[in-house]
């Protein structure tokens, strides 16, 4: 039980559920809330994620990307704590959690909705399912290939908030690209250091991250840019739509992510990177919730 809690990487969750509460909180300060869907939303992204990490550890073992040089947390498949058979089949099975807990969401949430809504957003889900299976798998996972950033943005950003705001309120605001990309692009910067930490054993094994392209020195400077650029759409989100001083309260949450940029840039050793993965994590889901306060207040 302890290798498969590891496996599933409880302290990823915080970090994946911070899409569905500030799409949730922007719900809510439109006047539509409810906390069914809000429940299965979280539940519905979880059994995403754990799938999302179990294929992850799957995948890198498999293709041989693990290895003894790793920094990163033990693989549980690489390192023999559960085989491979068992792992696939963990994966078989978080994949139809996620799926029953995807269509529930849906049946409840677009009661109201046309069929081609409903089909639109099955349609999501099962993208959803496949993008966290292929990220490692089959045979061109697109993680190995330097696409994982946009991956994230994409699923951790832009889906996540404004998906989880249409089914609450069955309606779509462009505007809310700006709260979107900014959870998106400091969501991509957690992905950023951990593929920074093992930019020399990718690179030993073949897998191109954007650290590895990039180098670590501009590795670092595009950890700036997410960083900056999540505080920045967070700033022209509030400047157009409203100025009372209680719409920055998330501002107190900007000082950690200089600080982790800080850390990021002056770090040598890999392993010294693993506690800033959880600290960038953390302030995210901080920053969402002070953002979430002010909208409802």
């Amino acid at each position: 039980m302890k290798s498969w809690l590891a496996a599933a990487r409880p302290r990823t969750l915080p970090l994946s559920l911070a899409s569905i509460i500030l799409g949730s909180f922007l719900a809510s300060s439109a006047g539509r809330f409810s906390w069914k869907i809000f429940i299965l939303a979280s539940l519905t992204t979880i059994f995403l994620q754990i799938l999302s990490n179990f294929a992850n550890d799957y995948g890198d073992a498999v293709s041989g990307k693990d290895t003894a040089e790793r920094v990163g947390p033990r693989r549980a498949v690489a390192t023999g704590l559960i085989t491979k058979e068992a792992m696939l089949r963990g994966i078989i099975v978080t994949a139809v959690l996620s799926l029953i807990s995807g269509v529930w969401l849906l049946f409840e949430s677009l009661k109201n909705a046309s069929a081609q809504v409903f089909w639109i957003f099955l349609g999501l889900g099962f993208l959803c399912i496949g993008a966290a299976i292929a990220y490692t798998n089959g045979k061109r996972p697109y993680g190995y290939s330097g696409f994982g950033d946009i991956a994230v943005l994409l699923f951790f950003g832009w889906v996540g908030v404004l998906g989880t705001y249409f089914l609450h309120t069955l309606s779509f605001d462009p505007g809310l690209l700006l709260p979107a990309t900014s959870v998106g692009l400091l969501a991509t910067g957690v992905l950023n250091i951990n593929n920074i930490r093992d930019i020399e054993t990718d690179a030993k094994t073949g897998k191109n991250s954007i650290p590895v392209r990039l180098g670590r020195q501009r590795a670092i400077r595009y950890h700036w840019l997410l960083l900056l650029g999540g505080m920045l759409c967070a700033v022209f989100y509030t400047l157009t739509t409203g100025y009372h001083w209680l719409n920055w309260l998330y501002l107190l949450a900007f000082p950690l992510f200089v600080l982790n940029g800080r850390a990021v840039a002056n770090h040598r050793q890999p392993g010294e990177l693993n506690p800033r993965l959880g600290q960038l994590a953390m302030s995210t889901l901080l920053f969402v919730v002070l953002w979430g306060v002010a909208l409802v207040s």
